[in-house]
């Protein structure tokens, strides 16, 4: 209860204190429509005695371009008349510049703005002669939160670099004794058992004493010895029973056991001999770590073959007939660029990671590729390195979505 007073209070703190940040460009923010001016096409206008720059981020079909519209009195300029360039300042001292060609109506960048499109837009432009400048911040996707909200909130940073992604199957299954460890205990002679000196579930060493039986041809007695060490798992004659095409009793040495996995088809795919293979039972108590040692050359009739790893069981823990359930690391993939899942929101619909640059956080738009429990791949989006937040990045999403941030152009 008290975690849950603390996350709301953080996330009211959040919503009264953090700075409104200034959007501006391609309706990137819908809560200064009322106040910035805009453009014909909907972009930003700007102004400077009679001459005017509409600048608008168009993404439909293609990948983003800034496409910038001249004006002179309201009325539209050919845009072979301006020189343009522009050059947008990003958090963490990065910077894109972009140069523009003639198109229609209009200029277009000749380089994709790249998300996200959160900047500060320097823009230098010349016409019949004369030089005009401006500069504007064009932020989304940001917060900016002070050091004590981000120790009440709990936000963990770590950085973005290489990893080892491990991926593994699931598979289910039961603990068995390994065959070559039963042992059916017989009198080498015919004749009546004069002593049994174990019972069901007794531990026995091997060379040890467990009967003693009268020969029926010589009348002679003679003892019986245990072939391993082991436990009595069956006592199948008594005192005074003939032996005669009879055996006294089952042995099991447990020491350590089968665990026979059930795979299906698209399982057997993936594994081999050898590969790592962790065992837990079903109740949250001991596991244990071993490899494949065998693959069934047969499928059941149920689509399913056998594989089978070999665990100790000195403590005794893994019983035959006990369900298990098996990790088998079936590869690993090192990586160059990862961050952990846990790190991933979503952003207009994209998968994003929040980085921090002192007190402010800003989304990372990423391309993802594979990803195991723990790690997921950086295709591109991030720079290896950078501070990005591992723990309550939820609370930055709040705060960003709170602003009306939005992508419209």
């Amino acid at each position: 209860m008290i975690n849950k007073l603390v996350v709301l209070l953080v996330m009211s703190l959040l919503l009264v204190l953090t700075p409104t940040p200034l959007l501006a460009g391609g309706d990137h923010g819908d809560h200064h429509e009322e106040t910035e001016a805009k453009g014909p096409h909907g972009g930003k206008l700007l102004h400077q005695d009679n001459f005017e720059l509409e600048v608008t981020v168009f993404e439909q079909g293609v990948p983003p371009e800034m496409r910038v519209f001249a004006y002179v009195n309201e009325e539209p300029v050919a845009p072979n008349l301006i020189d343009l360039s522009i050059r947008l300042e990003r958090l963490g001292g990065g910077e894109d510049r972009l140069t523009f060609s003639e198109e229609e109506d209009y200029l277009v960048s000749q380089q994709t703005v790249v998300e996200p499109h959160s900047y500060t837009v320097n823009i230098e432009a010349v016409y019949a002669g004369k030089k005009y400048h401006w500069s504007y911040d064009n932020f989304e996707g940001r917060a900016v939160i002070s050091d004590r909200l981000i120790n009440l909130s709990n936000i963990k940073t770590e950085r973005a670099g290489e990893a080892t992604l491990t991926f593994s199957d699931t598979l289910f299954g039961i603990i068995a004794p390994i065959e070559q460890q039963l042992y059916s205990v017989n009198a080498p002679y015919p004749g009546i058992i004069e002593q049994l000196y174990v019972a069901t579930g007794d531990k026995v060493k091997q060379g040890q004493v467990v009967a003693q039986v009268q020969n029926s041809a010589t009348l002679q007695s003679y003892k019986i010895l245990s072939p391993a060490t082991g436990q009595v798992t069956q006592r199948l004659l008594n005192r005074g029973d003939s032996t005669t095409g009879k055996s006294l009793l089952k042995l099991a040495d447990l020491s350590s056991v089968w665990v026979d996995l059930s795979a299906f088809p698209k399982n057997i795919e993936k594994l081999s001999v050898g590969l790592p293979v962790s065992i837990g039972d079903n109740h949250g108590g001991d596991s244990a770590k071993s490899t494949i040692s065998y693959i069934a050359p047969l499928m059941t009739g149920g689509h399913i073959a056998r594989a089978r790893a070999v665990i100790d069981n000195s403590e005794g823990h893994w019983r035959p007939g006990m369900h298990v359930k098996a990790q088998i690391v079936t590869r690993t993939k090192q990586v160059p660029l990862a961050v952990r899942v846990q790190a991933l929101q979503t952003f207009r619909d994209m998968p994003v990671v929040f980085v921090q640059y002192g007190n402010t956080f800003e989304v990372r738009m990423v391309e993802l590729g594979e990803r195991d429990g723990d790690y997921v791949e950086v295709l591109g989006g991030l720079e290896a390195g950078a501070r990005y937040v591992v723990e309550n990045s939820y609370l930055l999403k709040a705060d960003v979505l709170k602003d009306g941030a939005k992508h419209a152009h």
